[in-house]
């Protein structure tokens, strides 16, 4: 099938081709981390359930990801429910700020994990690269207290994905592709536990484009 014509502006082939690149990301995502994916989700579920709260965190588009994540189980993805607890650890500047003058910026998150984590909890850490230094002192200061980690990257080893419980792997080294492959995890992870949590909760018929 042919995917662009000469009838498009080059920038609009160049729009068209990297459209598809992306699609094609998340086709390989979904080959191959549905398992994993799925694991997570009963995870969180299981901490949900027993009283526990998810925390997440990231840098740069990986923070606003983490608080993304936090607003949907906060709030509601599809489903008029009861919010969940869930708290992003990038979203307080007089916290980072001070964090970061007394401690150094590779603290931000790992004090926050120590001062509202408990044992029980599960922290989901995101970084495209695997190598972001203060997420890795957060999933290092969260397995210290017997909190369940998560980590969502790019693709191949990385130290994040070396030391987390549960790893995320998205298959693509390109910066971009792997955000929005973040983003579309994030929400089968929010459909995965709103549908069990909710019970027979219908998802709801609005439009959530309209009220976003």
């Amino acid at each position: 099938m042919k995917l662009t014509s000469s009838n498009q502006s080059p920038a609009e082939q160049r729009a068209i081709a990297d459209l598809i690149e992306g699609s094609n990301v998340l086709r390989q995502t979904a080959y191959s981390l549905a398992p994993n994916i799925v694991t997570v989700a009963e995870h969180i579920i299981n901490t949900l359930q027993n009283g526990g709260k998810v925390l997440t965190c990231g840098n740069g588009g990986s923070a606003a990801d983490a608080q993304h994540f936090a607003a949907e189980l906060v709030g509601r993805y599809r489903r008029e429910r009861p919010g969940w607890s869930a708290i992003a650890l990038t979203v307080d500047p007089s916290v980072l700020t001070s964090l970061c003058n007394d401690y150094g910026f590779e603290q931000i998150f790992a004090r926050q994990v120590q001062a509202l984590g408990r044992p029980g909890d599960i922290l989901v850490a995101i970084s495209t690269s695997g190598r972001s230094k203060n997420v890795l002192a957060a999933v290092e200061t969260a397995s210290t207290l017997g909190i369940r980690t998560v980590g969502l990257t790019g693709q191949g080893t990385s130290q994040l994905g070396e030391i987390v419980d549960h790893h995320l792997p998205i298959p693509s080294t390109n910066t971009a592709f792997i955000q929005q492959a973040h983003i579309a995890v994030i929400h089968i992870i929010c459909e995965l536990v709103e549908e069990h949590l909710s019970g027979s909760t219908p998802p709801l018929k609005l439009n959530r484009y309209n009220q976003a």
